[in-house]
């Protein structure tokens, strides 16, 4: 063999050794974490009550798919980083109950009444996003509903191309009294994400068809949205382990109304200096500050005292 036929082959053989090599470099962090992350992630504590809330569209039907609230729902129970309270089918079955007891139609100490039902301190909704080319990512909302059922097969509708089998989903959480939104996450899916989802799990023992979210476990645009809303379920957690886990105490108290005269103290002491007098429809603002029946507020000019909790109702 000659010299020139013996470095050709040494060159070829450095190439071949190089382009084996080349997917192991290549890949991204993005993999890396992808691969690992195939599970629904789960907290040590829980962040709040959450409600989950379908979108305003219907993209889901047209695929064959249940609605993604119920799929969220599954990831919400099996995380245990929330306490999901329902506003949706269940909610309306105990009103019915709830008009029964207050017609007098229930058993006596049924110990069913006003005050038992818990406050949700966010509502997540779970969406496709779109591409615009001018205003970039955003939910989709309510805007595609008049699209889906009229498309050609493969087009992209909101967030998902069936032709090429990808999903771009995002998640919302909104506080329920600020009514800020607390996050916005992302998620995107693909086809050969089914079998890093299909390495563990995810899709065998998760219970989504039992749950109300058929379709997202045994077809394979159904498989490619879950993986996206996982991604993003999984952000979403990771951008929350900061939160309080006490939603109501860290935001601002509910305002009160006087609705009788009263006056404002400096101390909790109805024989101390008396700030100011107060009359009724006067808006306070309680700081959590309690002392038997007085209770520490600011007033709308921002002056602070102790009030009787007697001559005041919560604001409504």
């Amino acid at each position: 063999m000659s010299f020139r036929a013996l470095k050709s082959l040494s060159v070829m053989g450095l190439l071949s050794l190089a382009a084996a090599a080349m997917p192991v470099f290549a890949r991204s962090a993005q993999d890396i974490r992808d691969e690992r992350s195939a599970e629904i992630p789960v907290c040590s504590k829980k962040l709040g009550a959450v409600s989950v809330v379908e979108p305003e569209n219907n993209w889901w039907r047209d695929q064959g798919l249940g609605s993604p609230e119920a799929l969220i729902k599954v990831f919400v129970r099996k995380s245990n980083c929330f306490t999901l309270v329902d506003r949706g089918k269940g909610m309306q079955a105990i009103q019915a109950e709830r008009s029964l007891a207050a017609s007098g139609d229930l058993r006596g100490g049924s110990n069913l009444g006003q005050g038992q039902i818990r406050a949700a301190d966010y509502v997540l909704v779970p969406d496709l996003v779109a591409a615009n080319n001018k205003a970039g990512w955003h939910a989709v909302g309510g805007l595609i509903g008049g699209l889906v059922g009229h498309r050609r097969a493969g087009a992209v509708i909101g967030g998902i191309n069936t032709k090429k089998k990808t999903a771009d989903v995002v998640l919302t959480l909104t506080d329920v009294r600020s009514s800020e939104e607390v996050a916005t996450v992302e998620g995107h899916g693909k086809k050969t994400d089914i079998g890093w989802g299909g390495h563990g799990t995810l899709f065998s023992s998760s219970g989504f068809g039992g749950a109300g979210a058929s379709g997202y476990s045994d077809t394979e645009i159904g498989q490619v949205i879950t993986l996206a809303y996982l991604k993003a379920y999984t952000d979403l957690v990771q951008q929350l382990g900061g939160l309080s886990d006490n939603p109501s105490a860290a935001n601002a108290a509910q305002a009160v109304v006087m609705n009788k005269p009263g006056r404002m103290y400096a101390s909790p002491d109805t024989n101390g200096q008396v700030i100011k007098s107060l009359e009724v429809g006067t808006m306070l603002y309680p700081t959590g500050e309690k002392r038997d029946v007085l209770w520490e507020v600011t007033d709308e000019l921002g002056t602070k005292g102790w009030v009787s909790s007697l001559l005041f109702q919560l604001a409504r």
